[in-house]
């Protein structure tokens, strides 16, 4: 798979970030033929993955460092965003949906990510940060309408 473009951004954990790095990937995701439901969808995630490194990764201590690389490659975006937080015990129970380690958190970030992406990964260590990579494929009818165009 060769890529065709990519990012790497690095910021601080503060909550006002996780609207920039919405931004940021969508106008990256812009460059394939997404639809604009599917970058909504993509901005979502983001959100909800630089939510989680924020709030539970650093504890809302906005010294934090989140990274987000992204990549095009054959009609698919790969975003990996990563922190040097706390990591996670236990990946499979972070997983399920209504889990939190926090008691007035929903817990449904993880399940938004899975529904917005294709797919979602997750690597973490207690004490050495999570990495959340997720990717996204352009719909058939954004290739179809790309070619109908042409």
């Amino acid at each position: 798979m060769a890529t065709t473009n990519n990012f790497k951004l690095e910021f601080k954990s503060k909550p006002e970030n996780v609207g920039f790095a919405r931004v940021v990937v969508a106008a990256f995701a812009t460059q394939i033929d997404f639809t604009l439901s599917e970058v909504e969808d993509i901005k979502g995630a983001i959100s909800e993955a630089v939510t989680n490194a924020v709030i539970h990764g650093y504890g809302n201590n906005p010294d934090g460092l989140i990274t987000i690389r992204g990549a095009i490659y054959d009609g698919v975006l790969e975003v990996v965003v990563e922190d040097q937080g706390v990591g996670i015990d236990s990946i499979a129970q972070a997983l399920q949906p209504g889990f939190s380690t926090i008691p007035d958190r929903l817990g449904l970030g993880f399940s938004f990510m899975q529904s917005f992406m294709d797919t979602i990964e997750v690597r973490s260590q207690p004490g050495r940060g999570t990495r959340v990579i997720m990717t996204k494929k352009v719909s058939r009818r954004a290739d179809h309408a790309q070619q109908s165009l042409s």
